[in-house]
């Protein structure tokens, strides 16, 4: 039977509930599938915080890097500003590991109503490749007269060649694999933003003249975020930078019935690190504790996550449990307009998937 570590950090809010319904799931079906997960799971987040000032240990990376994978639920809480809760815990992994693609497929699944009209299961489907380790999200810059009526704050984004080129790549490639249209949509804003922009749109085209199988196309994050709603079944991958991304990303996710179906990979692709999984949708404080969240979304990423380690017959099946559950009603939690809770909700997974 394979092995397989896998780092939990549930972190925080409804990140906890997710993440069990998940790690259950998983369990319920490892025996079919000849697959035993050692789980460990770490206790950091915004309750680690207010223990010891810190969102994780400075030695946190050290003790995630044997695993081969790490399942992550939510990151934030109201009582603490969101950039310390980001950049104190998810953010250093992904620069940590240079988990430089971030994957968010965009799927309107069966059973799910988009709030656009005249979509059926399968119309859209889409996946946004996130620059997920610069750009806008850089940790560079600072603040001068801190606090003082005069205060002046400098953040700088930071587009690299390498760091443009890699993740284009990696889209095309993504293209390449998918049985979608065959077409790579990236989004800049580079006709006001001159530098980065411009040199992440000159790096565009030059790889895709690589690819002459892949239409290419670039459009304005503008442009872009109306297309989305508009044309959404004519995307197939679109590459971003890190904030564009961000932002599109939750743009399709709702497009698709919810953000509790969002689901996203922190890739290295290099696999020199273990590559982090996700739901894309925050620790909602406002359910947090009520049994009701969708676990869905964390429940799909572990099927990412299967397909990343290579348990490909694991992750479709996973996929297809999570298909057959909605479509049957069972799975439906209140953001989808049901009644099912949390528990129901991977209960009704789990007996379609075993």
């Amino acid at each position: 039977m394979k092995r397989l570590s896998i780092g939990l950090l549930p972190g925080d809010g409804i990140g906890q509930e997710v993440v069990a319904a998940a790690r259950g799931v998983l369990e319920a079906a490892s025996e079919r599938f000849g697959v035993h997960f050692d789980f460990k799971a770490y206790d950091w987040g915004s309750d680690y915080y207010f223990r010891h000032g810190w969102m994780m240990p400075v030695d946190a990376l050290d003790r995630l890097r044997g695993h081969d994978a790490l399942l992550l639920g939510a990151v934030g809480h109201p009582d603490i500003p969101d950039h310390i809760t980001l950049h104190g815990m998810l953010l250093p992994i992904r620069r940590g590991f240079d988990l430089y693609a971030n994957v968010r497929p965009a799927v309107l699944l069966p059973g799910v109503e988009s709030p656009l009209k005249g979509y059926a299961a399968g119309s859209i489907d889409l996946v946004v490749v996130r620059e997920n380790t610069e750009g806008e999200y850089a940790p560079v810059g600072g603040f001068v007269h801190h606090h003082h009526p005069a205060e002046v704050a400098v953040q700088t984004a930071v587009f690299t060649r390498h760091g443009c080129d890699r993740v284009i790549r990696y889209a095309f490639e993504l293209a390449r694999r998918r049985a979608g249209r065959k077409r790579v949509t990236s989004i800049t804003k580079s006709n006001a933003q001159s530098y980065g922009m411009v040199l992440w749109d000159r790096v565009f085209r030059e790889v895709a003249e690589e690819y002459p199988d892949i239409h290419s196309e670039s459009l304005l994050v503008d442009a872009a975020a109306m297309d989305f709603v508009r044309r959404p079944s004519d995307f197939d991958v679109v590459v971003a930078s890190n904030l564009f991304g961000d932002i599109l990303s939750d743009l399709s996710a709702i497009l698709t019935g919810s953000i509790g179906l969002a689901a996203s990979a922190n890739l290295d692709p290099t696999r020199k690190n273990p590559s982090l999984f996700e739901p894309v949708h925050g620790s909602a404080p406002d359910i947090a504790g009520q049994g009701i969240a969708n676990p869905l979304a964390t429940i799909l990423a572990s099927a990412m996550l299967l397909e990343h380690l290579g348990e490909k017959d694991f992750a479709a099946a996973l996929e297809g449990a999570v298909r057959a559950a909605l479509l049957s009603g069972a799975a439906r939690t209140p953001d989808l307009g049901g009644t099912a809770t949390t528990a129901a909700c991977a209960a009704a997974v789990t007996a379609k998937l075993v």
